[in-house]
């Protein structure tokens, strides 16, 4: 049976989020149509909304309606530590612990020359320049621990720790090759404590 055009283009639209195949992608298309027509609507128009709101902060790079997020803006907050994470749902993944109450850094990527992503691809003079600004005092380091993480971890320390900054890394609760994003709450709360010096 030929699948509608208009459908596959639905199809071929959800297989691009990470983690959905064509199988995933299929069912997910095939329910929304045949089961809830106002679920997709809902999804449409929010997807809308977001693209035309939703910018990076210019501060730290998490995700803002303004032109600063309510992170950055916040009087709460520790100007002297700031946190690197690679994607904004690192900082949801933190903030969930409730046990940071520092600034951010979003690098939106992570270090991998054979992908063609280097120190400027993910912003990292806007990092250094930040950290070096006199009120940072401690640079926490949240990369994912994958290759490219650590050597992502390991360039800024190498960057940062000349300044006279504490640079420092996630104790090693959270697994290796594991991903900030999917570390569950209590683990990540107790790495942030427990975090150590980069090497």
């Amino acid at each position: 049976m030929k699948t509608p055009k208009a459908l596959d283009g639905v199809i071929n639209a959800l297989r691009k989020l990470p983690g959905v195949g064509p199988k995933a992608a299929q069912r997910m298309a095939f329910y929304l149509m045949q089961h809830d027509k106002s679920a997709a609507q809902d999804i449409a128009e929010a997807l809308i909304t977001a693209l035309g709101r939703v910018r990076h902060c210019d501060r730290c790079n998490n995700f803002s309606e303004q032109p600063v997020c309510d992170l950055c803006l916040s009087m709460n907050r520790d100007d002297s530590l700031v946190c690197v994470v690679e994607m904004p749902s690192d900082v949801q993944s933190i903030e969930q612990t409730q046990s940071f109450k520092g600034r951010y850094f979003v690098l939106l990527g992570r270090l991998s020359p054979l992908d063609g992503v280097g120190p400027k691809e993910i912003g990292l003079d806007r990092l250094i320049a930040r950290a070096s600004d006199g009120v940072v005092k401690e640079v926490i380091v949240a990369t994912n621990f994958t290759n490219e993480g650590e050597a992502t971890a390991h360039y800024i320390g190498e960057k940062l720790m000349p300044l006279g900054l504490t640079v420092t890394r996630l104790s090693r609760g959270v697994p290796a090759g594991g991903e900030i994003e999917y570390v569950d709450i209590g683990t990540l709360a107790q790495s942030i404590i427990e975090r150590k010096l980069v090497d």
